[in-house]
């Protein structure tokens, strides 16, 4: 296996030979200022590198030796709180002086501690109800920003071949919007029902939840004429992860913890361009 560290800050050279030796590496071969790649590291030592970078701030990632990204055909991404910084439906939630209470449930959710999204979904999007539909576009245009690192991931991966989609529990009405900006290939996301300018507290359609992402994943493969086997999937919680489990690789972005457990990667530190150095 290939041993990939990152870093926020420049790595120095006294990280190199530590995290060397922890790995059991042969040598460490560096990628750029903010990382190394160490050859032949043994798997069976993960729990010192793992222990050594949470210390450190730094973050690892073990891989097969010659995986590159041009290997994948697809990345599938979650939107809020992985290519978004903000959760967009506790931001519209603002709007009606109840981001604390619906914050609450999504932050429940995402953690696995709520079983049901569509329940969630359900409860969160009733709160809404009567709500002026312009506080959607002053949600984009004053709130939304990009993760550290979004856009250059992108640009890498469309580089190397791959499509994009974005996959989301949140809301077509930003989806739509962050496909036109940034060139994405395919978009899912649920809709939320409005009339005469104001939200009804009800969505229309299927909701997307963990299953339909999955499926939305393989559908898209499918599409592409490739197995799941040749997607990324990156995402940070809990409805991410039967997604995430369908894909040839997974990433866990500053994820809550039962999904980094799950992933085959997790950015705790570095921002999502750090894939581009994965691989």
């Amino acid at each position: 296996m290939n041993l990939v560290i990152q870093s926020v800050a420049p790595l120095s050279a006294d990280h190199h030979k530590t995290l060397v030796a922890l790995a059991r590496g042969s040598h460490a071969a560096v990628i750029d200022a903010n990382a190394i790649r160490i050859a032949d590291a043994k798997l069976a030592q993960r729990a010192d590198v793992e222990a050594y970078c949470y210390t450190h701030q730094l973050d690892y990632a073990f891989v097969e030796a010659g995986r590159q990204l041009r290997d994948f055909g697809l990345v599938t991404m979650d939107m809020d709180s992985t290519l978004i910084t903000i959760e967009c439906i506790d931001e519209i939630a603002d709007f009606c002086g109840l981001k604390a209470e619906v914050a609450a449930i999504t932050e429940a959710a995402m953690r696995g501690e709520i079983r049901d999204f569509n329940e969630s979904l359900t409860r969160r999007v009733a709160l809404l109800k009567g709500l002026d539909a312009s506080a959607l576009e002053r949600v984009y245009d004053e709130r939304l920003q990009f993760s550290p690192g979004a856009e250059r991931m992108l640009a890498g991966a469309k580089q190397a071949g791959l499509k994009t989609l974005l996959v989301s529990g949140g809301f077509t009405f930003f989806t739509a919007k962050l496909k036109a900006r940034l060139g994405l290939d395919f978009t899912r996301a649920n809709t939320l029902e409005i009339i005469d300018g104001k939200l009804t507290g009800n969505v229309s359609g299927e909701i997307v939840n963990a299953d339909v992402k999955a499926r939305t994943l393989r559908e898209t493969c499918a599409t592409l004429g490739i197995e799941p086997s040749r997607a990324i999937a990156i995402g940070d919680g809990s409805n991410d992860l039967k997604m995430m489990a369908e894909a040839g690789l997974s990433v866990a972005f500053r994820a809550k913890p039962v999904v980094r457990e799950a992933a085959s990667v997790s950015f705790n530190f570095v921002g999502l361009d750090g894939l581009l150095r994965v691989l």
